[in-house]
């Protein structure tokens, strides 16, 4: 059983929450194809892992935490990008306020030769070595060259992983293609929407897509006015223990997911 889930809200729509609860509940591994953090709202995770001379993020963390797996954020986040903000609007890719930094693609890095990049990144990564892109035109060349033969590697681990649960990010409706789910968890704040993966699969390829973070990629809101879902459920606000604990997330939201499954 392969499961989806995606936000209807582009920030904090509580995917991780939901994700992480699902697994605990399932005894399921999580995945979490792509990820990001800002430098500057999100510092406190970019310092944990920054100085251990890594580039991961929370998300991930929370999802092998809940899985509880022997194995690192990285082993299930191919791809993590580090953005900061751009108050003046010199981005070189981001939605207009903030700039992509650098990106790990599996054990390599991906700098963005206008950024300022961090002097604690400069001092604890190994960016000597690194990939430089100066234009979307070389970032959509590396996107081809060397993110995409890591996700379909992510994506033949999922499909060889009984029960997997996939995290999207943002609110992009298909973290990674050719991969066939069960079922699909459109989350944001209040509740959860339970749609078929094949029909939600089949309205992603007659959407247009739109601009996004070096790719063309469907939003989830195209995506859901194209389909009624099988379920809507209601989902209880959570105390931050609450949010912290996969155990209690399961109970919580138990309802949604004996819906989902």
């Amino acid at each position: 059983m392969r499961l989806l889930v995606v936000g209807a809200d582009r920030v904090d729509a509580g995917k991780t929450t939901f994700a992480a609860g699902l697994i605990r509940s399932l005894d399921a591994t999580g995945f979490k194809p792509r990820a990001g953090n800002d430098y500057w709202f999100d510092h406190d995770d970019y310092r944990t892992a920054i100085d251990a001379g890594r580039l991961y993020g929370k998300d991930a963390k929370r999802l092998v935490e809940a899985a509880a797996i022997d194995e690192p954020p990285e082993a299930i986040n191919p791809i993590h990008r580090l953005w900061r903000p751009a108050p003046d609007g010199d981005t070189f890719l981001g939605p207009g306020n903030r700039t992509f930094v650098l990106d790990r693609a599996g054990d390599e890095f991906v700098l963005n030769e206008h950024a300022d990049v961090p002097e604690s990144a400069l001092a604890t990564l190994s960016l000597d070595d690194a990939i430089t892109v100066g234009t979307l035109d070389d970032l959509n060349r590396i996107t081809r060259e060397r993110y995409l033969p890591l996700l379909d590697e992510l994506a033949d681990r999922i499909r060889r992983t009984d029960p997997a649960v996939v995290e999207s990010y943002g609110d992009v409706a298909r973290p990674l293609r050719g991969l066939a789910v069960d079922r699909v968890a459109v989350v944001e704040p209040a509740r959860a929407r339970i749609y078929d993966g094949d029909r939600f699969d089949n309205a992603c390829a007659v959407t247009s897509g739109s601009p996004g973070e070096g790719t063309l990629e469907e939003r989830v809101g195209e995506v859901t006015d194209l389909l009624d879902p099988l379920a809507t459920v209601a989902l209880p606000p959570l105390t931050k223990p609450e949010r912290n604990d996969p155990d209690a997330i399961a109970e919580r939201y138990a309802p949604a997911y004996e819906a989902l499954v």
